[in-house]
């Protein structure tokens, strides 16, 4: 039967399933789960096949939060071998369809590393004969003839079963698994820097970098000490407010960059300046008001409290226009996660009219989502 597979973080596939099944029912498509606890793969088996496709072009996968990948079923579990795999996947594929990449895949599990090396042997061989048989475009070629550039996915569930289906290019994740492998810098304070750098990497485009994240902007990083995210900023050249009661890093404190206030981060208020509201139209026509000039480009925060609380937080730094962009985790409870991210996130968008926001549950989050706000229109990097 056609499912469509979702790759998560082991122990959210019940919440990864129910976001799924709610979402597609929007659009009209129907199906029923199949899941195991802690495997990090749910399936999302299709009343009707048809709608599979379909579902994978009107769904952006960036709007799921706790799915990093997901691809369409094109084959049942392939039973491989001990010999003649290439061959038994080469027969099974067919040659109805062609792809631009093949991606060789596991569960995010210890089992499913140590099947890694399995598949980086099997990679080459996989592909030369993909290629032979026209399955995937030549080398360098990344727009497949059909499936308006697809990539091929193989699920390996163990060194004796497969799984294949595809993605489409436009709509699918740039990482294996959905995983950016991100190395951990030494300079760091705490590896909670990871967190923020992947964000970055997820909801800014690269291409906005040098005028999003540059040299010369102004953030606050609430909950700072000891400065795995103030390190994210420092690196990137900006002049940061760290507020927490505890010691921040001393690497980080000589840089010259770096102001420290021993407070609450619930309790700092930024300095008074004079904001501008003027108003826009946004992409859809529709007229909102925005700070023309803010005091500060980013608020970031990564502090342990409840999600409630530091979703009105948000909403009064965005209300009163403190800050331009933000990137903040909301730390999960241990139940009802998934009701929980809807309530705030309908919470923040009733407050936030004027506001841009997403939400994901990246790699290096542990139990907690981070947060993505922004207003919908305004200028980019003024001050230069």
């Amino acid at each position: 039967m056609t499912a469509i597979v979702l790759y998560c973080r082991p122990g959210f596939e019940k919440e990864c399933g129910a976001e799924i099944q709610e979402k597609a029912a929007w659009s009209e498509v129907y199906g029923y789960l199949q899941l195991t606890k802690n495997q990090g793969v749910v399936y999302f088996h299709l009343n009707n096949p048809e709608d599979g496709e379909t579902l994978m072009k009107s769904m952006p996968l960036r709007r799921l939060i706790f799915a990093r990948q997901w691809f369409m079923t094109v084959t049942e579990k392939i039973a491989l071998p001990d010999y003649n795999r290439v061959e038994a996947i080469v027969e099974a594929l067919g040659s109805e369809w062609q792809y631009a990449d093949l991606r060789m895949e596991t569960p995010d599990t210890n089992d499913g590393k140590e099947l890694s090396k399995f598949c980086r042997k099997l990679a080459v061989p996989l592909r030369q004969a993909l290629r032979k048989n026209k399955v995937l475009t030549e080398k360098g070629n990344k727009e497949g003839s059909n499936k308006e550039g697809a990539i091929l996915h193989a699920l390996f569930l163990s060194g004796k079963e497969v799984i294949f289906g595809f993605s489409l290019v436009h709509n699918t994740s740039a990482h294996v698994m959905g995983i950016p492998r991100l190395k951990f810098p030494n300079a760091s304070p705490s590896r909670s820097t990871l967190k923020l750098d992947e964000a970055f990497l997820h909801f800014i485009p690269r291409d906005e970098w040098e005028t999003r994240l540059t040299s010369g902007m102004t953030a606050v990083d609430l909950g700072a000490a000891p400065g795995g995210w103030t390190y994210q900023l420092v690196r990137r050249g900006m002049m940061v407010t760290s507020i927490d009661n505890g010691p921040m890093a001393e690497s980080l404190m000589e840089t010259g960059q770096v102001k420290h206030r021993m407070m609450d981060g619930f309790k700092y208020v930024p300095q008074k300046q004079a904001v501008y509201w003027i108003v826009r139209e946004t992409g859809a026509g529709k007229k909102v008001s925005i700070p023309d000039q803010t005091p500060i480009d980013w608020l970031v925060c990564d502090m342990i409290e409840k999600p409630q609380r530091v979703i009105d937080m948000v909403i009064n730094w965005f209300t009163e226009g403190y800050c331009r962009e933000a990137v903040i985790n909301l730390k999960l409870p241990m139940a009802k996660k998934y009701d929980i991210v809807k309530e705030l996130l309908e919470k923040l968008h009733e407050a936030l009219p004027n506001c841009y926001y997403e939400a994901k549950h990246l790699y290096y989050d542990r139990d907690e989502i981070t947060l993505f706000v922004k207003y919908k229109v305004h200028r980019v990097n003024q001050r230069n």
